[in-house]
């Protein structure tokens, strides 16, 4: 029997980060990417023109991903550690879409924190880049204005099928784009 990881990768991954929003030869930052479940994923979908930066503080993972990136033969995953700080090591307006899943919380980010870190996502995003949150432990309303305080407008709400702490659930993802 599959584990709702291998579920997730084979049969539901691709489908549901297409409906988000995820293209073929965009340039995408999964901030906070964890062991790659939605960065690997994008890197079949963008492709051989594209790019997916693969961001985290925890070194394990992100060997963890270059493990499946190379068994997968994807060339076109980097990944980039951090040691939590919202700096990012990219240009400006470097990057098509953002994916903050599960990371964007008072857990991970203090209201001030979240700020910069939102600050530091402009200023890496082209403009109309897409930013997609998954806000699973905070109020959407609360996630939405914070972010449109930001400087990024609202998009649009989907429900779908996510992976969370390997397993499946059923949520919501808000995307928006950068004013």
């Amino acid at each position: 029997m599959k584990s709702d990881s291998e579920i997730w990768l084979q049969e539901k991954a691709e489908k549901v980060l297409r409906e988000v929003g995820i293209e073929k030869n965009q340039i995408v930052l999964d901030f906070g990417c964890g062991s790659g479940y939605y960065a690997i994923p994008t890197a079949k979908i963008v492709g051989d023109k594209g790019k997916v930066y693969a961001l985290d503080k925890d070194r394990n993972r992100l060997h963890e991903v270059m493990q499946r990136a190379e068994r997968l033969k994807f060339k076109n995953i980097q990944t980039i550690e951090t040691s939590g700080e919202v700096r990012i090591p990219l240009g400006d307006e470097s990057v098509d879409v953002t994916l903050l899943y599960d990371v964007i919380h008072s857990y991970y980010f203090s209201a001030t924190q979240r700020k910069e870190l939102l600050t530091e996502i402009h200023r890496i995003s082209k403009p109309n880049a897409l930013v997609s949150v998954y806000p699973k432990h905070m109020d959407l309303d609360y996630v939405s204005r914070e972010i449109e305080r930001a400087n990024f407008h609202f998009l649009r709400k989907l429900f779908v099928t996510l992976l969370h702490y390997h397993r499946l659930e059923q949520d919501h993802v808000l995307n928006f784009l950068r004013k």
